[in-house]
């Protein structure tokens, strides 16, 4: 078909002319004549006849003479005539025209799900399946409920809808106060009911992970809370098993966080998925799939195998106690302070902050700004370089190892990366958006260069993030950040890619029973 762009050939009813390109004449094999040409073909002229005669005549001579050299070939029936021919290139069309079907269909394919699950759904084909995660953060708690249901044409578990609400504090500030930390919690689950169906409910799975806020408690603290939401758990009614409630590792926070960004970007199925930075509290995440083999060494005892669907990626992911974002604060805050001392006073804080009030964990602070030579009345500022110097001093030591091939990936920065970046003008509060390190470093000098009692602590935590990212993570000033709070309405949060963990386990395991 593609050496004869001038033939059009009707395959199984099929006629491809939109192949060729206008007026230009085309042959359609096996198509059938029109009337006229019917009827003028049973009238042939005494000039058709003649030329029928010559034609025969020809044809004979040339089979009973062939030419000198040549030879016939033998077993064949009208292999050399032109119906031999046609036939034959009749069936290499055919082979290649079932070939190109074949790979669109498959280069296609992915783009049909959507549809097809679409009409499914319509149709009530799916099985609603769900799944309660609750984030107990070093700020404040959270819990998403998910609602899933399997993929028509793949059985992948495909996101329909997600809940998300918050309360503050966060888990942790009830130390001491473990039922009132439970009856917190609680008011959650309420809300988590109202997605899902009752008679759902004893087959839906319910875990509450807990992060930097309880990892940072003493463990003493930290477990009498995490007894009193095990008793809330039970009376529940949900899907409760022996781990529902414990404290998370660092590195199941990073990697789920990792998971959901790719889930959510369609990029697990590929080999382009993005690095995911997260910063919370207490901690910060950095997760990325090295892009070739010969980088593992270098993080061999950060290395881990992360199911996707129908194959595994090889992952570097850390989490940096220690390397959040109130954390820095609370030790850039308590630099030559004594002990116990909650009355301070920062170079990273503005002179006209008075007794500004900071928690972390169970502690209150009064925080108030510190004069500099750089200092006026006139102009009261913070000096930069020696802020810096104090947020160096607390950060660097607490990133071992440092991710010195993140700067290869595409890079994706949520949860207080986001939040601070809306709250400074760098990119749309709805939609997010793109910024650069170097802009991150740019609006830590203007912030800190303005009184702004409003947003107390905004100065010290852009020097932050800046060190963070460039003498922590190695990104020069042009690296481009994509920052999410949302992707196609979902949140970005651990939660979803420990609620797919949680439910793709489940099925395995009754697989293998």
């Amino acid at each position: 078909l593609w050496t004869r762009p001038n033939v059009c050939q009707t395959l199984t009813g099929f006629c491809v002319r939109s192949l060729v390109p206008q007026n230009t004449h085309t042959e359609c094999l096996f198509t059938v004549p029109d009337r006229k040409t019917q009827q003028h073909s049973k009238m042939p002229t005494a000039n058709q006849n003649l030329r029928n005669r010559k034609l025969q005549q020809q044809d004979s001579s040339e089979r009973t003479q062939p030419p000198a050299g040549s030879r016939r070939k033998g077993g064949s029936k009208g292999g050399g005539g032109p119906g031999g021919s046609n036939l034959r290139f009749s069936f290499i069309c055919l082979v290649v025209s079932a070939s190109l079907l074949i790979f669109l269909l498959g280069a296609y394919t992915d783009s049909f799900h959507p549809i097809i699950d679409g009409i499914a759904g319509r149709l009530g084909y799916h099985e609603k399946i769900y799944a309660v995660v609750i984030d107990a953060g070093s700020t404040g708690s959270r819990v998403l409920a998910f609602e899933f249901h399997h993929g028509t044409l793949d059985g992948r578990l495909v996101l329909d809808y997600e809940l998300f609400e918050q309360s503050k504090p966060g888990l942790s500030a009830f130390a001491g106060r473990p039922e009132e930390g439970a009856a917190s919690i609680g008011k959650l689950l309420d809300l988590a009911k109202r997605v899902v169906p009752e008679a759902k409910l004893s087959q839906t799975p319910l875990v509450l992970k807990a992060t930097a806020g309880l990892r940072l408690l003493p463990p003493a603290q930290a477990e009498a809370l995490l007894a009193a939401c095990r008793e809330l758990f039970k009376s529940s009614g949900f899907l409760v098993n022996a781990q529902a409630v414990e404290i998370m590792d660092g590195t199941d926070e990073g990697i789920f966080s990792w998971f959901t960004v790719n889930f959510l970007l369609g990029k697990l199925t590929g080999r382009n998925t993005v690095a995911a930075l997260d910063l919370g509290g207490g901690s910060t995440q950095v997760t990325f799939a090295p892009r070739d083999v010969s980088q593992t060494p270098l993080y061999k005892d950060y290395m881990h195998r992360v199911p996707t669907f129908s194959s595994y990626v090889e992952v570097f992911t850390n989490s940096y106690l220690g390397a959040g974002l109130h954390a820095i604060r609370h030790a850039v805050f308590t630099h030559r302070a004594a002990e116990n001392q909650t009355k301070l006073s920062s170079e990273c804080v503005n002179p006209i902050i008075h007794e500004k009030l900071f928690r972390y964990g169970t502690g209150q602070y009064y925080i108030s700004g510190k004069d500099n030579p750089k200092a006026t009345a006139e102009n009261p500022v913070v000096d930069y370089e020696l802020c810096a110097s104090i947020v160096k001093q607390k950060l660097l030591p607490t990133l071992k190892p440092k991710p010195v091939t993140l700067k290869q990936h595409e890079i994706s920065a949520f949860s207080y990366f986001f939040d601070r970046a809306i709250e400074t003008g760098l990119v749309d509060p709805m939609q997010g958006g793109e910024t650069t390190v170097g802009e991150f470093v740019s609006k830590s000098r203007e912030v800190c260069a303005e009184a702004n009692a409003d947003q107390p602590f905004m100065c010290v935590d852009l020097v932050f993030i800046s060190t963070l990212l460039e003498e922590g993570y190695g990104l020069k000033a042009k690296t481009p950040l994509k920052l999410y709070k949302k992707i196609d309405g979902h949140e970005i949060s651990w939660a979803l890619g420990c609620a797919y963990n949680i439910l793709t386990s489940r099925e395995n395991a009754m697989k293998h029973k």
